[in-house]
């Protein structure tokens, strides 16, 4: 379990100790003596810590061998590090991450016999599996959209931008500043990250028992079209994520002045960004009370024909955070996710070599019955249209 102290990974490693076919979980993270037990951790007495730098390629493959799978949820900048450490190990990996920066390692991997799973957590992650889900229930496909997005619960709102951290806040900051490609009418559109909030791109969805959110793109909708070998059949698909309303009008004048820039301000002492000054003044400020509940919400809308008759297939999932733990729900359905991915590997459900994707490798009816039992659940309707 890489990165187990972290607010992802004490999530991971809770799941882990809950599951009776789990012999040991190796914690291995920077400041291991931060790991503590949760409540209704399971036992404990199975978790090993260790002291690791990620950074150390040698120290990273010794740790691999001899495990049976490992979990990474270590930031992003350490992603080929570990698949390469993986790949020399001979174990297989999962982690969270886009799986672009390491798409190359493919041969290496199916070379060493070595399954590495990213993409697994909630978004990319548990949208992929729906995805591919999806495509096996229609013969052709023409509408795939996807929304997804953490946020406060209602009283949790007490700021003007209605929004606290449930991961890190870089993290959002550079969701806040991506380049994002849909298609529109059957054609591909490309939104620079600077127009990602102007409002022709943004809209609003209804959501069940939360009312209307802001919907704002971001991500590559086109990937995962050809991903499901749609292509030559989608007319309409993008990738948004979900806020409160609000989210676009505050972020759309920053971006206009630079707030979002990684260069230095001229004229400031010592070399301050834009960003990092955002970064160390707001992220402070939006952080959850431990009596206050965060929200994830996603909702996929499929449609297309399926034996001769055009379907509207809509998938929904609401999770909180669980004050008895701590966990939130961001965390939980992150962490699950690859916790359920890793298992099914190891118990050779997931079997391919090389770097494989939840959208095709991940059987579907069992692992949303494993979210399920974890108290994540996605909800379903079908309709003709």
């Amino acid at each position: 379990m890489l990165g187990g102290c972290g607010i992802q990974g004490r999530a991971a490693v809770f799941d882990l100790c809950r599951c009776d076919d789990v012999r040991q979980v190796v914690v291995a993270d920077m400041r291991p003596e931060a790991w503590q037990p949760l409540p209704s951790e399971g036992d404990a007495s199975r978790v090993r810590t260790v002291r690791l730098d990620a950074g150390d390629h040698r120290a990273l493959a010794d740790l691999c061998r001899g495990v049976d799978a490992v979990i990474d949820l270590l930031p992003r900048q350490y992603l080929e590090n570990v698949c390469r450490a993986a790949i020399a190990a001979g174990v297989g990996v999962v982690n969270t991450n886009y799986a672009a920066p390491v798409a190359h390692l493919d041969e290496a991997a199916r070379a060493a016999g070595v399954a590495i799973l990213p993409e697994c957590g909630l978004d990319p992650g548990i949208d992929l599996v729906l995805y591919g889900r999806a495509a096996r229930r229609f013969d052709e496909l023409h509408v795939v959209n996807s929304y997804c997005g953490g946020f406060p619960e209602k009283r949790a709102c007490d700021n003007p931008l209605n929004y606290k951290i449930s991961w890190t806040w870089e993290g959002v900051l550079s969701a806040t500043d991506r380049d994002s490609r849909l298609v529109r009418d059957g054609r591909m559109v490309e939104i620079p990250a600077r127009h990602q909030h102007d409002e022709q791109w943004v809209h609003e969805v209804a959501f069940p028992g939360l009312g209307r959110l802001e919907a704002i793109p971001n991500g590559d909708a086109v990937h995962f079209v050809e991903l499901l070998g749609a292509a030559g059949t989608i007319r309409e698909s993008g990738r948004y994520s979900l806020r409160w309303p609000g989210w676009s009008a505050f972020w759309r004048p920053l971006k206009h002045f630079g707030f979002l820039g990684r260069s230095p301000v001229p004229g400031l002492p010592g070399e301050v960004t834009p960003r990092e000054f955002l970064e160390k003044l707001m992220g402070p400020q939006l952080a959850y009370r431990d009596d206050e509940k965060d929200l994830v919400a996603m909702l996929n809308v499929f449609e297309g024909t399926a034996g001769g008759k055009r379907l509207r297939l809509t998938s929904r999932l609401l999770a909180e955070r669980d004050l008895g733990t701590g966990l939130m729900a961001m965390s939980r359905t992150v962490a699950f996710t690859a916790v359920i991915a890793a298992r099914m590997m190891v118990r050779g459900e997931i079997d391919g070599t090389g770097i494989l994707s939840p959208l095709r490798d991940i059987p579907d009816d069992a692992f949303l019955r494993a979210l399920r039992r974890r108290g994540v659940v996605v909800e379903e309707e079908e309709r003709v249209v």
